[in-house]
This record gives structure tokens, C-alpha cells and sequence, in this order.
């Protein structure tokens, strides 16, 4: 294995809108993480007046998140985690960890991705659903409405033929808030 090789580990938007050039985009599983809903966004998806909620891996024992991995290429390295992290980074509410992910062909690899930093402020664990869905059927930020994120995770995740039945539940909840 190539030393310099980069893989990106994606499981919210960066399944639907990575922004950083790859050459080979692979189906993965990252153990013992979750994907939920628990850090409150102040920006891409809210305001500090009326935080959105985003997705985040939080390490769980037994969890298990599936997502797409992004290789990418030597030459692209520097420019990918410079665009990564100005993404990601943007208010420290995630940690950049390296991951031991495992792709759908069986290849093991060491993945770069962005972990919920539980002290952190924005995290918001535990919600209950009903909650989660007022929040993000009402939350709007820079990058658009929380619904929409939602809804587009959502749909990548099945064009993926990944289930996530929490996800759905919460989509199908934040539609029929957002008809009302």
C-alpha cells in the first residue's frame, strides 16, 4: 500500500457533494461509529439564532456506519485536506481521525475522516426524534434548508443501497412537518 495514498471516509454530504477531486469511490464500513444526527450547525445548515442539526460519526462500540471511501490521488493529497478541513473544521465541533475502514471488495484501509468532539459545544446527543425533526424541518443556513440535507442524504444513502431506517423514519417526519 502506497504510503502518500489518501482515502476520505464519507457518511453525510460527502456522500452526495465530496468538493475534492478523487479517482476511485468505493463502498465502505467504518465499526464501532454511528451516524446520528447530534451536532447542532451554526452555519452550513442553521445560525447561532436558530441552529440546524447535521449528521456525525460518534464512536460507539458495536456501531456500524456505512458510507463511501474516496481514494485519492497523491498528486491531489495536499489540495483534498486543505479543502477537507476548511470544510469540516470550520467551528472544531469534529475531530479529524484516521479510521480503519473496510470496502465492499474486502480491502482494509486506513481512512481520514470527521468525528463529533462530544465536549464540544454543538453536540447534542440523544434527541428524541420528534425533536430532531422540529429542528431541522424549520433550521435554514448558508448552504440551504436542514431538510434538504436530510432529504439528500436520504437519497443518496438508497441510490447507494444503504439502509438506514433511523434516517428514513426521519425524513418521512421532517416531509410531513414541512407540508403543514
Amino acid at each position: 500500500m502506497n504510503t502518500d495514498e489518501l482515502w476520505v471516509f464519507g457518511y453525510g454530504s460527502l456522500l452526495w457533494a465530496p468538493g475534492f477531486d478523487w479517482c476511485e469511490k468505493v463502498l465502505a464500513t467504518l465499526n464501532d461509529h454511528s451516524r446520528l444526527f447530534c451536532m447542532r450547525s451554526i452555519h452550513y445548515r442553521g445560525t447561532k439564532d436558530n441552529p440546524g442539526l447535521v449528521l456525525a460519526l460518534v464512536a460507539q462500540s458495536g456501531g456500524r456506519c456505512q458510507g463511501l471511501a474516496y481514494r485519492v490521488e497523491p498528486i491531489k493529497r495536499k489540495e483534498a485536506l486543505s479543502y477537507l478541513r476548511k470544510r469540516e473544521l470550520i467551528s472544531s465541533a469534529y475531530l479529524e481521525r484516521q479510521v480503519s475502514i473496510k470496502l465492499v471488495d474486502g480491502r482494509r484501509r486506513m481512512a481520514t475522516t470527521f468525528v463529533m468532539d462530544r465536549s464540544h459545544d454543538q453536540y447534542c446527543g440523544n434527541l428524541p426524534m420528534a425533536t430532531q425533526a422540529q429542528i431541522i424541518s424549520t433550521a435554514v443556513g448558508e448552504k440551504g434548508p436542514n431538510a434538504e440535507y436530510l432529504q439528500r442524504t436520504v437519497e443518496r444513502l438508497a441510490t447507494l443501497g444503504i439502509e438506514d431506517g433511523r434516517l428514513e423514519r426521519l425524513n418521512r417526519l421532517v416531509a410531513d412537518r414541512c407540508k403543514r
